[in-house]
């Protein structure tokens, strides 16, 4: 295990729109107000993009992906973190569960889902760390890297 400490910085509450991409409108805000390191919450619906729920094969390195597709409005509960990556670009890595009709989808937002009428978002910066994420070659993701 790595480890962080840091301190809480500014709160952020956003109201995302109808059809706001997440994470990239996260991502975005989180480049416009300099904020470098932070936890996010979303919640509220979904209603159009893609989630990866898994590697095809656990054990193969680099993994290819799962993707399940979105095409109607998800109720949707998601949390993650906001790293800046080696060129200092905001990452967000976030997860959620999407709940339609009793049943529950639950992975990756990466590929983006669009909002579906409204998501709401509390962004808590974290400050005096120095998180980042960087590429691991052998998955081909970029990690989170504390020191």
């Amino acid at each position: 295990m790595k480890v962080s400490e840091g301190k809480i910085g500014r709160v952020f509450i956003l109201r995302l729109e109808d059809k706001d991409v997440v994470p990239k409108c996260i991502e975005q805000f989180a480049d416009e107000n300099g904020i470098k390191v932070a936890h996010v919450t979303m919640f509220g619906g979904v209603g159009k993009g893609s989630v990866v729920v898994g590697p095809k094969v656990s054990t193969e390195m680099p993994p290819s992906k799962m993707s399940y597709p979105i095409n109607q409005a998800h109720e949707v509960l998601a949390s993650g973190l906001v790293a800046p990556d080696k060129s200092g670009k905001s990452i967000l890595h976030i997860h959620g569960a999407l709940g339609r009709d009793n049943v529950t989808i639950t992975g990756c937002l990466r590929e983006g889902v669009e909002t579906w009428l409204v998501g709401e978002v509390i962004i808590y910066e974290i400050l005096e760390t120095d998180a980042k994420r960087l590429l691991d070659t052998k998955s081909g993701f970029k990690l989170l890297d504390v020191n």
